[in-house]
């Protein structure tokens, strides 16, 4: 039986990383990968817009010109097609939470087992081209369930963003500079936090992720 082809864009800043993963993917079971390589989030978007038809994508979270979460946001913006897996050097549960509300497919951290990174990728070629939803609910790592992630989850990625910087101890004017929101809306984001989570204060919504 022939191999079944698939196109993967591969997003890292770093040579050594882009060809230990090409060398860790070489043979993928009756799958034959075509590579396309970026080292920029900038080159990331330009190649996935400008290729006919890309099954998977393999984004870092720490790209020289875009840190975190932020790019994986750009991308889903650009192409809200594209079934993304991002890939990261820590294996924070707030930020494998909000990776999967911005869109993303799947999650796996750069010291994840080999036969876990292969297994992953493999589902999700397996999958077919341009299905974006999780062709097992197996790609993100499982943690334990979390009610109160699961609240604020369901208001959506911007109040995730929120949370995640509240609970870095930024105040709200920080949060503004960083957001680019005005103060008034990050007050009113904020507020819903407390609505939704049901406390009457900034500090015991901190307590309840501690």
């Amino acid at each position: 039986m022939p191999a079944v082809k698939r196109r993967v864009l591969l997003v890292d800043d770093h040579e050594l990383v882009r060809a230990g993963i090409r060398t860790l993917y070489q043979t993928l079971d009756e799958i034959d990968i075509e590579w396309i390589e970026a080292s920029s989030l900038q080159e990331g978007l330009q190649a996935y817009g400008t290729q006919d038809a890309v099954d998977a994508v393999l984004l870092d979270l720490n790209l020289g010109d875009c840190k975190g979460l932020q790019g994986l946001r750009q991308f889903m913006e650009a192409h809200p097609d594209a079934r993304v897996v991002v890939f990261s050097g820590t294996q924070d549960e707030f930020v494998v939470r909000q990776a999967r509300a911005l869109g993303a497919v799947g999650y796996l951290p750069k010291g994840a087992l080999m036969a876990e990174m292969r297994s992953t990728l493999r589902a999700l070629l397996a999958d077919g081209p341009r299905h974006r939803s999780s062709p097992s609910g197996t790609l993100f790592p499982r943690f334990p369930s979390s009610a109160m992630y699961d609240r604020v989850a369901e208001l959506g990625p911007r109040h995730l963003e929120i949370l995640e910087l509240v609970l870095s101890g930024c105040s709200n004017q920080e949060i503004s500079n960083s957001t680019q929101l005005s103060l008034g809306t990050v007050k009113n984001y904020v507020s819903s936090l407390l609505l939704a989570l049901d406390v009457k204060s900034r500090s015991h919504m901190i307590s309840l992720f501690r």
